[in-house]
């Protein structure tokens, strides 16, 4: 049976987390909910944080709560204004309004006083080991770490170095600043941790200010403490970080405690998602930008043609738990079909031209045929298209010496014409190397579509394109990116690049209907028997439209499965 999903998605399925937020405001351990969406704004967003904000933002609604857009940017060298821009220009996309928008900078002198209170505690110590010496000496897991020689370093003599470390006195990686708890505890992230470094670079923020800067998992959580989140949510890959994150706000004495709750993120076959891998596609060159048709970033999916009402019944389906899955691209696909085949138009589309001549209809004339604009959706009304002597249907539409069972269009072969008539193939007009150019037939003038004809019956229906009036247009299929129905945590980052699909976009230049001349960035049709486009909104151009192959019409997905 199939489910149903909520035409607005503003609730989430019964899940975990709910029943925690329930049960905290029923106790009173809560006055009201309060999330946070926090990205890094390091790269641009995936499709793996719409399922992130959908929760984020949903579930704070459903309590009359509220959720904050933080931006967590504690590292200036890799952080852009682009990347802020562009977060907050996806997370409207998707529907949502944040109550409050804040950065991570915003609470880098308090951080700071924080850090001086765990030294002051005998918590915190400046370390000179290298980043490359304080990795060796961690330990794996299954052997314990070994004390830094600095660790015993006095409380004074701590705060004159780490106050020198802000003054800017050292060198990058000359120094760090790292929490003092135990190198031989289990938990890995116990074991003495980098909470300071020093990096000399200006912050889009706070400029010159600082040249030292929090580490995110010391950073992260104070800002969920300052902002009173009571619920802090984050993928399971953030697990082990969770008593660390208990550690700094007991220490350094936060009066908010916010709780972190996780759940299982969104994975995706044949889709990256790494920040660095998506960076390492566009600094090649493999793609024309962060918002390239084939990028599973917010941006890529809305100009290659998503909607936001596609992508959140997508994560709506996935649901809300801690299991650990794999999702097939044949789902998401699923849900973008369903929310374009009542809302977008159908029309007609020639993505490889061959000329038909239909001999026996009047020269220089012109008619104008009835077509309705979605079959399943009679509220969208009828169009007129112009038919003539001459036509452009599909090359694969026709064969000289077909197999068997082939009821497309061949030599003394009749076939019917969207919305127009049968026409028959006569004769065939090859160039010198013997390649097809045109085809000759005739047709019925009995056999007008919705005149009622009821005599002779043909196997095969074509689409086709009036000639004289149609509008040129470059058509951009692809397919995914990444070959193997795998993964990502399998793909290594030196040798994914040999997973790239090297037919992942093919363009081909071809006609629509001239009723399709002006339309405009982000139209989306259905093109008969090819699939659902929308019109680019970067390389289109008046009067030369390109269209992206949003998703083909055929799928093998089962709901529920």
């Amino acid at each position: 049976m199939e489910r149903l999903i909520p035409v607005e998605h503003n609730t989430t399925p019964p899940n975990f987390i709910k029943n925690i937020m329930a049960e905290d405001l029923d106790s009173g351990k809560v006055k009201s909910v309060v999330t946070r969406f926090p990205p890094e704004p390091n790269g641009y967003l995936h499709i793996g944080h719409a399922k992130a904000i959908w929760i984020d933002f949903t579930l704070a609604d459903e309590f009359g709560g509220k959720t904050i857009l933080r931006f967590d940017d504690t590292n200036p060298a890799k952080e852009d204004v682009e990347y802020v821009n562009s977060i907050k220009e996806d997370v409207k996309w998707l529907g949502f309004e944040w109550e409050e928008l804040r950065f991570a900078s915003d609470y880098f002198d308090e951080m700071y006083e924080r850090a001086i209170l765990l030294i002051k505690k005998g918590k915190a110590f400046v370390d000179d080991l290298s980043a490359d010496q304080i990795r060796e000496t961690r330990g794996t897991l299954t052997e314990p770490g070994q004390n830094s020689p600095y660790r015993d370093r006095s409380i004074e003599e701590n705060l004159d170095l780490f106050a020198r470390m802000r003054a800017g006195e050292f060198k990058d990686g000359e120094k760090v600043l790292r929490a003092k708890i135990d190198m031989s505890a289990p938990n890995i992230n116990f074991r003495d941790p980098v909470i300071y470094r020093i990096l000399h670079a200006t912050h889009h923020n706070t400029g010159d200010k600082w040249c030292i800067y929090p580490l995110y998992a010391f950073a992260h959580p104070l800002e969920d403490a300052i902002e009173g989140v009571t619920h802090s949510l984050c993928s399971l890959e953030f697990e082990d970080q969770r008593p660390f994150y208990d550690w700094v706000i007991a220490e350094t004495e936060m009066p908010n405690v916010p709780r972190q709750y996780e759940f299982g993120r969104l994975n995706l076959l044949q889709t990256i998602t790494s920040k660095r891998k998506l960076k390492m596609l566009v600094d090649d060159g493999v793609v024309d930008g962060w918002d390239d048709p084939r990028m599973p970033t917010l941006s890529g999916l809305r100009r290659r043609g998503y909607t936001p009402d596609a992508l959140k019944a997508f994560v709506f389906e996935t649901g809300i738990s801690k299991a650990y899955g794999s999702i097939d691209l044949k789902t998401l696909e699923h849900f973008i079909r369903e929310d374009l085949k009542l809302k977008a138009p159908r029309t007609m589309a020639v993505l490889d031209p061959l000329k038909v001549v239909i001999t026996n209809y009047p020269e220089g004339q012109t008619e104008l045929l009835e077509a309705e604009n979605n079959s399943e959706n009679p509220e969208m009304g009828n169009r007129q298209i112009p038919f003539s002597r001459e036509i452009y249907i599909e090359r694969e539409d026709f064969m000289e010496n077909p197999p068997n069972k082939y009821f497309r269009l061949f030599p003394g072969n009749e076939v019917r014409l969207k919305h127009a008539y049968f026409i028959k193939c006569n004769d065939v007009i090859k160039d010198a190397d013997g390649n097809v150019v045109e085809i000759h037939c005739t047709y019925d003038p009995e056999t007008k579509s919705g005149s009622g004809f009821t005599g002779r019956k043909v196997k095969g229906t074509i689409h086709w394109v009036e000639a004289s009036q149609a509008v040129p247009a470059e058509f951009r299929l692809y397919e995914p990116l990444i070959l193997e129905e795998t993964e990502e945590d399998s793909l290594e980052e030196k040798t994914f690049m040999d997973m790239i699909n090297p037919n992942s976009l093919k363009i081909v230049q071809g006609y629509v209907e001239p009723g399709m001349k002006d339309v405009v960035p982000q139209d989306k049709f259905q093109f008969f028997r090819h699939g659902y486009f929308n019109v680019d909104p970067k390389f289109s151009a008046p009067g030369h439209p390109v269209f992206n192959l949003v998703v083909s019409l055929k799928s093998s997905y089962q709901p529920g499965k």
